[in-house]
């Protein structure tokens, strides 16, 4: 899959000072702040693709800081945690959720030699059991974010819906697949139904089992984190935007909060103004919900 995101990069210039606290006779120095910390290809796993990034804010701690976990597109088999267009978007992530650990996560990809679904699944439910066992080592609260775009969305909504524990506080899905089914039976343009028949083993006749637990709407329940959709309209040639909409009409249903943002004009990913509208959305929904 070729046309993803273009994104913006937003410049902020982030500072920080430190000053002494005078009770007017002895100067009391406050205890050293926590400093940021990057760290990269940190394995989660045993194979040479279960790796993160991970970014941890200055002056954390594990009573409140929050963590955001994001997972690359590639229709399962493509791109990863470097690729331009989304480290840039990562990067703007950071710089708009200043205080939020961030986690930016790399899975296998299925080919022709194996690694078909369930394999990206388990990978982030490894990721994510990885990241809450290490929470304390991190100086990091058990309050964390699931966020990705197309199959990366997917997989944040599977992993958000389907599993309790640890549980997601929120998830954000950029034009995420929904419906395995329906992904199947009535594909997008450039996205033809043999392609999923490879990555599910099978069609939804032949391998029904996997094609239902594949599928986030299939978990949504009224226990289900507060979610925020973004999708483009006709132009988008890799995911219908009925997966999308079925979506929120299933959260609308079960009581789950949920806003659904479209943009009739764009296709699989943008730039520009509704770019920046997106990251706005963003950190105005997670302000709100993930408390």
């Amino acid at each position: 899959m070729k046309k993803y995101f273009l994104f913006v990069v937003i410049t902020l210039v982030l500072s920080s000072c430190q000053k002494n606290i005078s009770d007017g006779s002895n100067a009391i120095t406050p205890a050293t702040e926590i400093a940021a910390s990057t760290t990269l290809n940190v394995s989660y796993g045993t194979d040479a693709l279960q790796k993160m990034d991970i970014y941890l804010p200055a002056a954390r701690n594990n009573s409140t800081t929050k963590s955001l976990i994001v997972i690359h597109p590639g229709a399962w088999s493509t791109l990863d945690k470097t690729t331009p267009e989304w480290a840039a978007f990562v990067d703007s992530l950071k710089k708009r959720l200043p205080n939020y650990a961030i986690f930016n996560v790399n899975h296998r990809l299925a080919s022709f030699t194996g690694n078909v679904f369930p394999t990206q699944e388990n990978d982030i439910k490894a990721a994510v059991d990885f990241i809450f066992t290490k929470r304390l080592e991190y100086n990091i609260a058990d309050k964390f974010v699931l966020l990705g775009a197309s199959s990366g969305a997917h997989l944040a909504l599977l992993q958000g819906y389907k599993y309790s524990t640890p549980k997601a506080k929120a998830i954000v899905d950029l034009f995420g697949p929904t419906d395995m089914v329906q992904l199947y039976s009535d594909p997008a343009p450039a996205s033809p139904a043999g392609g999923i028949a490879f990555l599910m083993s099978g069609t939804p006749a032949t391998n029904p089992a996997l094609y239902q637990s594949s599928s986030p709407i299939n978990f949504v329940d009224v226990s289900s984190p507060p979610t925020i959709i973004f999708h483009g309209g006709i132009s988008d040639t890799l995911v219908k935007t009925v997966q999308s909409t079925n979506l929120q009409a299933r959260l609308l249903q079960r009581g789950v909060v949920n806003q659904y943002v479209f943009y009739p004009n764009e296709g699989h990913g943008w730039i520009g103004a509704n770019l920046i509208d997106t990251l706005n959305k963003i950190v105005a929904f997670l302000n709100a919900n993930v408390l």
